[in-house]
């Protein structure tokens, strides 16, 4: 039983941690520096070797509460892909959260073993740990920056950081079930990756339709009741497929994105819920790793660590890119981007508590490795990551979206869409009434270097225009239109 003053002293403990981690996303953005890095420095100085002296030594609490973070992480990243914007890479995103993770778990894991010293089989459940990105970061780093990357590269990159998660937690799961004698082959992997990837999409599609239609027919007197609903309903989907032997995972993230492309009711209030909720998350998840860190145990690693961050910045990630992107449409200079912005964030930390609690040889060591493979990645490639991308020329500027705020809008009947005219765009110098503006599209408000105003026909759109656009039906103009926004003339030549 725990006292009260100890359950007071706990509640207290949670909320400092909490408000430090909030604290620190907004420093993240003046420094440049990724939020999750800063998240597991808190949780470092919390722990038993830091100044909050708690100790946490409990492997199994750390992964339980990973898995139901990266659940709703993974549910609301595919709330905000709008798959218009990755239909176009769909084909390459897959084989990058693929085929390029089964790459990168190949290299780094020899490369491990060798340096190691372990066995292959050990090297390559290291390999597949940090096999996966985390591209969410990579965004954070460029809004505090005020860069936009052009052409392709956002939707790519927002594709595979949402879609090769369940890759890498297959390969870890495998190599376990492997390493601890479970009687199972490598060759056994690849028909239970097909079968768990089939029943995992499988799985998320169609309770992501149940979820929209049920939304739509509920008819809740209280509209806080429909992101508890969704909150059961995140649930259900990763415990249902889980159950059917499937990959929960990627059936969390599709199922959002089936309920994030779909026409529901309450969607901006359910949206900014699991915004929010994906923060609490991430917040909760990295102090909670970083209490399960000891820094002694890092210093012995220390020239191990940053040998196998160098091969997999240099080596690894650039390998897998190179390789299935070979064929694709993206220029070096795109490839070498989307190299480098192979940022290590929460999932790998995730995944070095699997060897942890299944008893793995060599599990403390990998643990620590991954650790600072993801800082030493956080911190290097994050923070350079706006400096390459300006010198690759691949930088556009951002622009600041919501023109009006949601309370307004929730007020007006008919659709309304943000447009952006981003540099190239062939919009920009135009009138609108050289658009071809159907009859059900009004061109509402433009908002031009702070100053809006109503636009009338005659009005020639510059660039950096934002343009709050209203249509009761016509979708297909709108996708056109922000095509022609935000999709630069030079587009076709890359």
């Amino acid at each position: 039983m725990v006292d009260s003053n100890t359950f007071t002293y706990i509640l207290t403990g949670i909320s400092i941690l909490l408000l430090a981690g909030i604290v620190a996303s907004k420093a993240s953005d003046k420094l440049g520096v990724p939020a999750l890095l800063l998240f597991l420095i808190i949780g470092m100085l919390a722990g038993s070797e830091g100044l909050g002296g708690i100790q946490f030594d409990y492997p199994e609490v750390a992964q339980a509460l990973g898995i139901i973070a990266l659940a709703f992480i993974l549910f609301a990243g595919g709330l905000d892909t709008k798959f218009n914007d990755i239909k176009p890479v769909i084909g390459k995103g897959i084989v990058l959260s693929t085929l390029g993770v089964v790459i990168t778990a190949l290299t780094v894991g020899l490369f491990a073993s060798y340096i190691m010293g372990v066995s292959p089989i050990e090297g390559l459940l290291l390999g597949a740990i940090v096999s996966s990105t985390d591209a969410a970061a990579v965004f954070a780093v460029l809004r505090s920056k005020k860069v936009r990357l052009k052409n392709q590269l956002k939707p790519l990159l927002e594709l595979e950081s949402g879609s090769n998660d369940p890759m890498a937690v297959f390969l870890t799961t495998g190599l376990i079930a492997i390493i601890a004698g479970k009687n199972m082959q490598m060759a056994s992997l690849i028909p239970q990756l097909l079968i768990q990837i089939s029943i995992g999409a499988l799985t998320g599609y169609v309770l992501g339709k149940i979820m929209a239609f049920v939304i739509n027919k509920l008819h809740l007197e209280y509209e806080g009741l429909y992101t508890v609903f969704t909150i059961s309903f995140v649930l259900l989907c990763y415990g249902a497929t889980d159950l059917l032997s499937g990959n929960a995972f990627l059936a969390v993230y599709i199922a959002g994105l089936i309920i994030g492309n779909s026409e529901i009711i309450h969607k901006k209030s359910i949206l900014h819920f699991h915004d929010g909720l994906a923060w609490l998350m991430q917040i909760t998840m990295f102090v909670a790793l970083g209490l399960q860190v000891f820094p002694s145990q890092l210093l012995p690693i220390a020239a191990t660590g940053l040998l196998m961050s160098a091969f997999l910045m240099l080596v690894g990630r650039p390998l897998s890119v190179f390789a299935t992107l070979a064929f694709s449409r993206f220029a070096f200079k795109e490839k070498v981007m989307v190299s480098w912005i192979g940022l290590r964030g929460a999932v790998p930390i995730i995944l070095a508590t699997f060897p942890l609690v299944a008893g793995i040889p060599n599990a403390h060591m990998i643990f620590n490795v991954v650790f600072f493979i993801v800082c030493t990645s956080a911190l290097l490639q994050g923070t350079s990551i706006p400096f390459l991308a300006k010198r690759l020329g691949l930088d556009a500027p951002l622009v600041e979206k919501r023109i009006v705020k949601p309370y307004f809008e929730s007020k007006i009947k008919e659709k309304l869409v943000e447009i952006s005219i981003l540099p190239g765009s062939t919009m920009a110098g135009k009138r609108i009434v050289d658009l071809n503006v159907p009859q059900s599209v009004i061109f509402a408000l433009v908002n031009r270097e702070d100053e809006m105003f109503v636009p009338s026909g005659g009005t020639v759109l510059n660039v950096g225009d934002r343009i709050l656009v209203a249509s009761n039906a016509n979708d297909t103009y709108i996708q056109s239109l922000r095509k022609m926004a935000e999709q630069p003339e030079n587009y076709k030549k890359n």
